[in-house]
């Protein structure tokens, strides 16, 4: 009896042996089939690795990329703060250019302006033809010289007559004589004596004179004109005097 138990505990063991082999087999295929990833797992696979976030050192390559970015840009932004101030730079050193030069001609244009009218005189004078001095009049020392001498002066200065009137005046009370004096009528007798070629009295002279004349009553011209001025205001001319006056 315990013979057969012992021979059955073996041929048992070995064909748990078996079994358990199989069993183990089995279960490294199954373990191996599950270890290997199937077509649909392996692109899941690879999303998740690709969804990971690549890293260089401690910062991600996006954030990295961010950082160079904003330093380009702050680096854009200086250049063109550079050009612009170069830019104004030249703008004022232009409008400076420019305002030099309007100043310069505003200058211009003003003593031009000054100029012109010193110009214009000058220009005038040199078309004009240069004026011949005049000669003073001269007059003959005699009787003729000193009426017509008279009648220049009577003209200046208003007083009416003519050459005959005076002419014909003169003859009749002085002969022409501009020394004569009466010691004999009224006027003598009174103390003042009629002289000169028209026979005036002193206070007719006086009364009468012209100025720019002699006042010497027994002066020729002054004589003649202060006679001559009596004359017109007393009778209109000394053309309309024939006898003693």
């Amino acid at each position: 009896m315990p013979k057969n138990i012992l021979g059955r505990a073996r041929a048992l063991t070995q064909t748990h042996k078996l079994a358990i082999a199989g069993t183990a087999t089995l279960g490294a295929a199954a373990l191996a089939f599950t270890a290997v990833p199937s077509e649909a797992q392996t692109p899941a696979h690879e999303a998740t690795v690709a969804s990971a976030p690549a890293s260089v050192g401690n910062q991600p390559v996006k954030t990295l990329k961010v950082a160079v970015t904003d330093q380009m840009a702050s680096a854009g932004l200086k250049a063109e703060a550079i050009a612009a101030k170069q830019k104004a730079a030249q703008d004022a050193v232009k409008k400076q250019a420019q305002q030099k030069v309007q100043q310069k001609a505003q200058q211009k244009a003003q003593q031009a302006a000054r100029q012109r009218p010193a110009q214009q005189a000058a220009n005038r004078s040199a078309q004009r033809p240069a004026a011949q001095p005049v000669a003073a009049k001269t007059y003959a020392s005699n009787l003729d010289g000193w009426i017509r001498q008279s009648l220049d002066i009577m003209r200046q200065n208003g007083i009416p007559g003519s050459y005959n009137g005076l002419y014909r005046n003169i003859m009749r009370e002085s002969s022409g004589n501009p020394a004569a004096i009466n010691n004999w009528d009224i006027n003598a007798r009174n103390g003042i004596p009629s002289k000169g070629l028209l026979q005036v009295i002193d206070p007719t002279f006086r009364a009468y004179h012209v100025p720019g004349t002699s006042w010497n009553i027994y002066d020729p011209v002054a004589n003649i004109t202060a006679a001559a001025n009596y004359a017109a205001h007393r009778y209109g001319s000394m053309d309309n005097v024939n006898s003693a006056y």
